[in-house]
């Protein structure tokens, strides 16, 4: 009985081997074939391409492969109806659709296009759409929600052109009306949109907006009486108008105007606390100490007025101002750990140093750089929640099994990394969270750091530090830490801001790879070494990233007389905007300077960059560094 039941396994396992084996030698196929097929299509081949594609209708990619060849054949409607209705829940659905409606709208089949369109919130104002209703019979309907789109004064796109033609010679639009889209064009600095609609004014409106186009093009004409003969509501925006545009021309002549002659017009409240608020936060970005004068001005409606008037407080160090402003934000926001941090300094700055503790000591259990910061200032240990995500492994396998995860799989086998990017981002678009855990579990197993990670984001989970700053490339960051004297955990902190630990990663300007380093600055750094950057992609290499990029902070913190924040600073936004951001005639303490770094990309950056450094800190099983350690007192620079 037991050789039976033994035999019987063995043939069990034999049969799963043979399956297995069956299965990756199609799959190895259906990839030789898919490549095949691609070739022939670049080639221009369509007999050879249907043929070898017509093979492939059970593989994964197929769509994909019928998507490209579709999008350069829109005159086979029959083909495109019929894989729009057979792969409808596929990512190519929508863009085929999208393609195959411009080519109607193209040729004018106005009756096909208002049939196939599909309406939703983001093409809502689709000019092509509005039309074809109108062309379809709709007319009045049409006029009417076409308006909206023109009053805003936004550049209309040629889709637009014969809809605003016709709405532009009805009844409809009334004087007033077309004054609103001029002047709603000029705000949005659409010059040429602004030109045509002067056109449509009767001639009374059109010689006042002669004036707006004038001082528009050329704003210190305004101090010129002629502007100002007149004394109404609108001549009291023109000014407005002006002074801003001045402002981006000559700031101190802006502001000394202002101060001088504002008071002549009748200006309404909501004009004067606008004008105050981009004063305030044009000088709070050259850290002129008169930000927070102008600031408290302004209207405290606007969430950014609020926050930036507290920073403008602490570029002056007025502890006075800091209360003042903290107290202006609201119930929320002062919860937020910034405020609850700054509002403990403050406390103590003032000599309340009992009540400060109280809150230090409540902030210190927030794992965040205020936290941190927080727990230093009270000396206690940082407080690092870490609970991992839980799926089970029918979960995992039910997922990855699923058409649109079995696309990211073979996109990746193929080196298309932006097309798994899109294509995941498909896959996840509207499932639950508990589903997206599963996902970045699923990410996470495949190596695929960044995708977990910003997965992970989605499903609002934040507590699984293996996730979210999983350990690799541990052999090289250490030798170069090692080698430079810096601690792994900031090169860590680095990285995992950078590019979440994608060696594949290429920002928006070029920026390539784990450190994201730019080509010229890989090539400085390679000339420093005697080396020879043979290409850029070689910045993909994690070895030779790692090499460059930790050699490149190292020379900042240097650079920088040993300022770790303001080295990260310049990592961020270039070694030239962080020296005009170091102080001119004393030190400041390296909180206050990163809360009133002008750059609200590059304050997030520093502060980010040194929380995640003591994350990885706990990652590593360490515990020697310290956040104030990092934190000296920011010295003047030397001009």
């Amino acid at each position: 009985m037991k050789l039976n039941c033994l035999n019987i396994l063995i043939g069990l396992l034999a049969l799963l081997s043979f399956n297995a084996t069956a299965f990756a030698d199609q799959l190895a196929d259906q990839r030789s074939a898919f490549l095949q097929a691609e070739k022939y299509l670049a080639e221009k081949n369509e007999a050879r391409f249907l043929e070898v594609s017509a093979s492939l209708k059970n593989y994964v990619l197929y769509p994909y492969l019928q998507y490209e060849w579709l999008k350069d054949n829109l005159t086979q409607t029959d083909q495109v109806l019929t894989f729009l209705a057979t792969y409808k829940d596929s990512r190519y659905s929508a863009l085929l659709r999208s393609r195959w409606l411009s080519y109607l709208a193209d040729q004018e089949r106005w009756q096909d296009f208002a049939r196939y369109y599909e309406v939703n919130d983001d093409n809502a104002n689709d000019c092509r759409w509005l039309w074809a209703k109108y062309q379809t019979g709709k007319q009045q309907q049409t006029l009417k929600n076409a308006e909206r789109l023109w009053l805003s004064g936004h550049e209309s796109d040629k889709n637009c052109q014969a809809l605003f033609s016709v709405l532009e010679k009805s009844p409809s639009i009334t004087p007033e009306m077309s004054w609103q889209r001029f002047e709603e064009a000029l705000k949005n600095n659409h010059l040429a949109t602004a030109k045509a609609t002067s056109l449509l004014l009767n001639p009374n409106d059109r010689k006042a907006a002669e004036y707006w186009l004038q001082l528009h093009q050329k704003p210190e004409l305004l101090t010129e009486s002629r502007f100002w003969e007149d004394k109404n509501a609108r001549t009291g925006r023109l000014y407005v108008h002006a002074i801003k545009r001045l402002a981006n021309v000559d700031f101190e002549k802006a502001m000394i105007n202002w101060e001088a002659s504002h008071h002549n017009f009748s200006l309404e409240n909501d004009y004067i606390r606008a004008v105050e608020g981009s004063f305030g936060m044009a000088l709070l970005g050259q850290k002129d100490n008169r930000a927070f004068e102008h600031l408290s001005k302004a209207s405290l409606d606007d969430a950014d007025i609020r926050t930036a008037k507290v920073r403008a407080a602490l570029l002056e160090q007025n502890w006075q101002h800091v209360n003042r402003s903290l107290a202006d934000l609201t119930t929320n926001e002062r919860q937020e750990p910034k405020w609850q941090y700054w509002l403990a300094r403050a406390l103590h700055e003032t000599g309340k140093k009992q009540q400060a503790n109280t809150v230090y000591t409540t902030l210190a259990k927030d794992r965040s750089f205020y936290g941190f910061l927080a727990a230093d200032t009270v000396d206690l240990a940082y407080q690092i929640v870490d609970i991992p995500v839980k799926v089970d492994e029918d979960g995992l396998k039910q997922l990855s099994g699923h058409p649109d995860f079995q696309a990211c799989r073979e996109f990746k086998w193929l080196n298309r990394d932006v097309e798994v990017r899109r294509q995941w981002q498909f896959a996840i678009k509207n499932r639950p969270k508990e589903e997206l855990l599963v996902a970045a579990k699923l990410a996470q197993q495949w190596q695929w750091n960044q995708i977990a990670i910003t997965t992970l984001v989605k499903a609002d989970y934040w507590d699984d530090m293996a996730l979210r700053f999983p350990v690799v490339y541990l052999n090289e960051i250490q030798a170069n830490a090692e080698k430079h004297g810096l601690d792994p955990a900031l090169l860590y902190g680095l990285i995992r801001q950078e590019s979440m630990l994608d060696k594949n990663a290429v920002s928006s300007v070029g920026a390539k790879g784990l450190m994201q380093l730019m080509p010229e600055t890989a090539k400085t750094v390679a000339r420093a070494l005697h080396e020879s950057l043979q290409s850029n992609n070689d910045l993909f290499n994690p070895e030779l990233n790692i090499k460059y990029g930790s050699y490149y902070l190292k020379d900042l913190i240097n650079k920088y007389a040993g300022h770790v924040p303001v080295a990260t600073a310049a990592y961020n936004a270039g070694p030239n905007r962080a020296k005009k951001w170091l102080p001119i005639a004393s030190a400041v303490p390296a909180d206050i300077w990163i809360e009133t770094i002008p750059f609200k990309e590059t304050r997030k950056y520093v502060s980010t960059v040194l929380s995640y450094a003591i994350i990885y800190q706990h990652r590593l099983k360490k515990s020697n560094l310290k956040l104030k350690n990092l934190l000296r007192d920011v010295t003047p620079r030397i001009n």
